[in-house]
Formats: C-alpha cells, sequence, structure tokens
C-alpha cells in the first residue's frame, strides 16, 4: 500500500491507492456527486482512508469545478476601530466556518464609498458580499455583477438591496413595557434627536425606537417629559439630566438615547446626591460593555450585531431568502429600575 512522502500533501491518488478504489470512483464519493451505484461499504472504505491520510480537497481545484470559490466578502466601514466590531465580525466568522467558507475582509476607514472594496472582492471572486455598517444608515452601493449576492447588516440601501436590521421598534416597546410594568408614569427621555430622526442617511432606524416608546407611553397614559439633543454623548446625559430635573423634579424614570448618554446620566444624579433606581431609575439602548459595570447594572436593549451578521450569512449561502428582516433587541434587565408600590 502506498503511503504519500513525509511533508507531501495527500492527494486523490494517494485515497485511492489506500482504498482500493478508483480516482474516478474516490472524486464522487468524496465530492458527494449525484448518480453514484457505489455501494455504502465503499464509500465508508473511502472516507475512513481520506480520514487516516489527512486528505482535503484542493479548494483551487473545487473552485475550477464547481464555479464557486467558497469565499464571501466582508466590507464594512470602520471594522477595526469601533466598539461594535467584534461582535459582527464574530458572526461572521462563526457562520462561515461552521459552512466551511473563508471571509475575505476589507474597511472603506468611514467612507460610504464602496466602489473600491466592491471591486477588489469581485476581482478575487467571491461567491457572495455582506456590507456591515456600524450605524445603521442607508447607503449607496455600487454595481455588484450578476449572480454575486450581497447583504447590507445594519443598513439599507437606496437600491433596496436584501439587508438585515435590529428591530428597534420592538425595542423601544420593551423599553417602555418595562417601565409602565413596574409601575413608572412619569418618565423623562433624553435623546430625541430630530436631525437624524428625519434623514435616513444618518440613522434608517432610530425613528423605530422612539415610535415604539412613543406608542406604548401612549396607550399607558404616561406623563411624558422630553429634550431633544443634537448628539449622544455622556456630556449631553449629564447636561440634560440637570435641565430635566430642575424643570421636573417628579421624574421617576429616565430614558437615555444610548448607554453613552445614560453614562452621563448616572454621573449627573451622583452630583446631585441622588442613587440610580432608588430615586430615579434609568433605562437605556445599546448594551455597551461598560453597562454591566456601572453600579447599578444599567437595564439596556441589546444591539445584535453578531446575531445580524449570522442571519446575514445564512441568506448570502441560501439557508434563507435574500429579503429584508429584523433580529430582535433583547432587552437586558439588571438593577437600574425599580418597581414602585
Amino acid at each position: 500500500m502506498s503511503e504519500p512522502r513525509p511533508g507531501r500533501r495527500p492527494t486523490l491518488s494517494d485515497v485511492a491507492a489506500r482504498s482500493g478504489m478508483s480516482k474516478a470512483a474516490v472524486s464522487m464519493i468524496l465530492n458527494d456527486r449525484p448518480g453514484s451505484r457505489l455501494s455504502a461499504e465503499a464509500a465508508a472504505r473511502v472516507r475512513a482512508a481520506a480520514d487516516e491520510l489527512g486528505y482535503r480537497p484542493n479548494p483551487a481545484a473545487q473552485s475550477l469545478r464547481l464555479g464557486r470559490t467558497g469565499t464571501i466578502g466582508f466590507i464594512s466601514d470602520q471594522v477595526t476601530i469601533t466598539r461594535y466590531a467584534s461582535g459582527m465580525i464574530r458572526g461572521v466568522l462563526e457562520a462561515a466556518k461552521t459552512r466551511e467558507r473563508t471571509v475575505l475582509i476589507t474597511e472603506t476607514g468611514g467612507s460610504d464609498d464602496l466602489t473600491v472594496a466592491v471591486q477588489e472582492m469581485t476581482d478575487r471572486r467571491v461567491d457572495g458580499i455582506i456590507i456591515g455598517l456600524m450605524t445603521a444608515r442607508m447607503i449607496d452601493v455600487p454595481k455588484i455583477p450578476h449572480g454575486v449576492p450581497a447583504v447590507l447588516v445594519n443598513g439599507v440601501s437606496s437600491a433596496d438591496h436584501p439587508n438585515v436590521l435590529p428591530d428597534e421598534y420592538a425595542a423601544g416597546a420593551a423599553v417602555a413595557e418595562h417601565l409602565v410594568e413596574r409601575g413608572h408614569h412619569r418618565i423623562g427621555i433624553i435623546g430625541d434627536i430630530p436631525q437624524v430622526v428625519g434623514d435616513p442617511r444618518r440613522s434608517a432606524t432610530i425613528a423605530e425606537r422612539f415610535a415604539g416608546l412613543d406608542d406604548v407611553f401612549a396607550r399607558a397614559g404616561v406623563d411624558i417629559a422630553r429634550v431633544d439633543v443634537d448628539d449622544w454623548r455622556p456630556e449631553i446625559g449629564y447636561e440634560q439630566l440637570h435641565r430635566m430635573l430642575d424643570a421636573h423634579p417628579d421624574r421617576t424614570a429616565i430614558v437615555a438615547g444610548n448607554d453613552n448618554v445614560a453614562f452621563g446620566v448616572y454621573q449627573a444624579m451622583a452630583e446631585r446626591g441622588l442613587k440610580v433606581a432608588e430615586d430615579v431609575s434609568v433605562i437605556s439602548f445599546d448594551d455597551e460593555e461598560l453597562a454591566s459595570f456601572q453600579r447599578p447594572g444599567l437595564t439596556t436593549a441589546r444591539l445584535p450585531y453578531e446575531q445580524m451578521a449570522r442571519r446575514g450569512i445564512e441568506m448570502l449561502v441560501g439557508e434563507a431568502e435574500l429579503a429584508h428582516e429584523r433580529v430582535p433587541m433583547p432587552l437586558i434587565v439588571r438593577d437600574s429600575v425599580r418597581r414602585l408600590g
């Protein structure tokens, strides 16, 4: 029985020699080609020989034969610097690995011009392209060759490509329901951001976040005080919490536009001698890493970057329809909201 020389990659011929089968039969079995009349015993013998030799198919040869490269292109606007990148990258890589796909990664350095990145991916004959954005917004996607599917994760395109977005409306509703269920009916909202809500190229989903809040609060007859802001930063949460409580000292809970705003709210409350939850409850969105380290821990709706990326891969490989989908934002309940009464 012949053996491959030490250091040489085992070939189809080696598997054929080890199993006592022809190369054609081995190829049919290992590539799961339909129409084979080979017995189950022959197939088991070939697979056992391949395992013993450590044989793996040649990706280049498979690509030529099947017309596919087994690679997925992942393009992001700022994948290496954003705090959310790790979740999206993990979702893409793990979902691709379980489906025996390789991922090529590039980024645009924060630019919305994807022309060069798309060209680089199509030049390498990727089987599909994931475009992952760190902020959900509308972008223009350059023309992609026919037969190469593209899916946007956490974004929308002006040409209406298939996409996956967080379910912001349901998240807003869940945040509001959590407060109402715990007896809060005098609530302050710090985070209305009109210039972003009205511009899909700045945000395609934030309007839905506030719509979910507003619908539940309206049905529950909640007394709402709110302030508009121009950005979501800790210093804005700090400044606006002081103004909110100066004007509305009876608020029992604060909804922050996102966790960054909530972090500033925490600081301002401490400065006023107030305790989060005990005096005024706080709830938010995004589930930044620091949310779990706040004391008390911040209750917040998590942006599902990893889950959205996994769903995008499922669409590309044909396990899900190329469509427009929403992924739930789970409410991560910690200790920042007190039950009244």
